[in-house]
């Protein structure tokens, strides 16, 4: 017989003599550190506080390597791009209340787009936790509570031994589909406090597997097969699993045309003879998709701007793959499989038989074509032209980060991001300042890439800030700001909805070639006639750039309304 005894492991040899030979002077933060190495962690981003002293004092004795942003919102999207690219948990490090507090866009901007961001915070000493009011710097009633509606998870470690078992359960939180942001507070004192606790070894959090249950993929590739006009959907979960291989052969054996959404950029080749693109707020996508009989959505909720502002009405089956169990036909009734997408694709290609419609091709062309044609009327050469240089002047492999701008929204219908996991944008959560910050990032995760982000003048205010980051580092990002004057698509939206009236949407804004030049930063204010050379210009240059190109633009008629 075995008895659960029998299964402890015991420590090793090496283990042993690692226990005894701890140094002295060990702290709280240093067992945070520790856990972080144990876990995989390199990077690590955030600003002190004075809470947080005693974890950041043991960052700066440790391999870790520290990026220091200067505010944490923008610290946030940092570690927010940094695990989208590289797929690993982020550590973010924040003090009490308000250095806390002033990441929560940042950390919402995570969770709409499942993100794993570790956020660690300090907090008040131990002794004030738990509702009592002591007075002390920073306090909060409940901070926690603060977070625990927009994170996966929150884990309080209150005392030393309580460390690392809490910071390997939020690693494992962040990592385990769908990922997501998690939080982690750690009183100010028991950070500081020394500790006889051997250093941190061994520690494993490996992510739980979401794997689909195989009576519903069996169902979902009888139906695919058998129809006749299947389509498919894919969304941001097809690039957080990196199953944008999967996707296409499963489309390519069932003949079936693929749309992407917003989240989805890159998810299918753009000119593939079954791509549809991105245009899901035109009403010859929405019509397409709503007349197939089989519609697979991969890795989205159908929410308001993948369905059109919720105009979106199919007629057919839906089968909807996703790894966030809430989303499981919250917009539409659905052969609903909770799994991540790239395990519930596998399933789905040992399971389907191959159909052919020599149709399919000639069907998306149509839809191309009709799209073509309703924006042609709408004299918008200038948008489309600029979108064209971008996309000429950006390195094919190159990242790009796109604030809630006019020219983000044309994005995303109509970028073609070239590959996979390449273009990002804020419309997880739609708060402004994210571009720049999370650019920062990227170059943090893929060093030697040059990075673009694209920002309005007015998004562009949130991260000036970080221009001085961008210098200190020596980040090889050059950053695009559209200055049109004021908050362009809030114009827009007034313009149209309230009799041509608009209020608070023109700003007074800095000479932005000349502020960037005062941080050290080169920086050109171009045309759109030249912007294509001098974005190529940027792009190849080492460090950081800016470029400036005032205009005025504007977005293409909505069809929801």
């Amino acid at each position: 017989m075995t008895h659960d005894h029998d299964l402890v492991l015991r420590p090793t040899d090496a283990q042993r003599a690692a226990a005894l030979a701890a140094p002295p002077g060990r702290t709280g933060g240093d067992l945070v550190v520790e856990t972080l190495r144990g876990l995989g962690a390199t990077t690590v981003f955030g600003l002190p506080g004075q809470h947080a002293l005693g974890l950041f004092d043991a960052v700066g004795r440790s391999d870790l390597r520290l990026v220091t942003l200067r505010v944490e919102n923008n610290a946030g999207f940092a570690a927010d791009a940094y695990g989208r690219l590289t797929g690993e948990a982020v550590p973010l490090l924040l003090s009490t209340g308000p250095g806390a507090l002033t990441a929560l866009p940042a950390l919402a901007e995570a969770a709409a787009a499942s993100s794993p961001v570790l956020a660690i915070s300090s907090q008040v000493p131990a002794a004030g936790l738990g509702g009592g009011r002591r007075g002390h710097l920073h306090e909060l009633r409940d901070q926690a509570a603060s977070f625990r509606d927009v994170v996966k998870s929150v884990h309080t470690a209150r005392t030393p031994s309580q460390i690392p078992s809490a910071v390997a359960a939020a690693w494992e939180s962040a990592l385990t589909a769908p990922h997501g942001p998690v939080w982690v507070e750690i009183p100010e004192d028991v950070l500081r406090a020394e500790t006889f606790i051997p250093q941190v070894t061994g520690m494993d959090a490996t992510p739980h597997e979401l794997a689909p249950r195989p009576e519903l993929t069996a169902l979902a590739a009888h139906w695919l097969e058998h129809a006749e006009r299947p389509a498919i959907l894919a969304g941001g979960g097809v690039i957080r699993s990196d199953a944008a291989g999967k996707l296409k052969q499963l489309a390519e054996r069932l003949d079936a045309p693929v749309a992407t959404t917003f989240g989805g950029k890159g998810a299918f080749p753009w000119k593939h003879p079954l791509s549809l693109q991105s245009w899901l707020e035109d009403r010859h996508t929405t019509d397409f998709l709503e007349d197939a009989d089989v519609l697979l959505v991969v890795g989205s909720g159908l929410g308001e701007l993948s369905s059109n502002y919720h105009t979106f009405r199919p007629r057919g089956r839906v089968v909807q793959i996703e790894a966030d169990a809430g989303k499981l036909e919250s917009n539409h009734t659905a052969l609903g499989i909770h799994a991540d997408a790239r395990l519930a694709l596998q399933a789905l290609l040992e399971t389907v038989a191959e159909r052919r419609d020599p149709a399919a091709a000639e069907r998306v062309r149509t839809v191309l074509s009709a799209v073509k044609a309703r924006l042609a009327g709408q004299g918008l050469d200038l948008e489309q032209g600029l979108l064209a240089s971008i996309r000429s002047a950006l390195p094919a492999r190159s990242p790009s980060f796109w604030d809630m701008t006019i020219l983000a929204y044309w994005a995303w219908s109509a970028f073609d991001p070239r590959h996979p996991n390449t273009m990002h944008s804020a419309q997880g959560a739609g708060g402004l300042g994210y571009a720049f910050p999370a650019a920062l990032g990227a170059c943090l995760a893929e060093p030697g890439t040059p990075v673009l982000a694209v920002s309005g003048d007015g998004g562009a205010m949130y991260s000036l800030a970080e221009l001085a980051t961008a210098r200190q580092h020596d980040l090889d990002v050059t950053w695009l700001i559209v200055d049109d004057g004021g908050y362009g698509i809030l114009r827009e939206y007034m313009t149209d909805a309230f009799d041509g009236r608009t209020t608070g949407t023109e700003l007074t804004r800095p000479d932005f070639a000349a502020l960037a030049e005062s941080f050290g930063v080169p920086a050109v204010t171009t045309s759109p006639d030249a912007l294509r050379a001098d974005l190529e210009k940027a792009l190849a240059a080492s460090g950081p750039s800016v470029v400036v190109l005032p205009a005025k633009l504007r977005m293409f008629a909505p069809t929801h309304v």
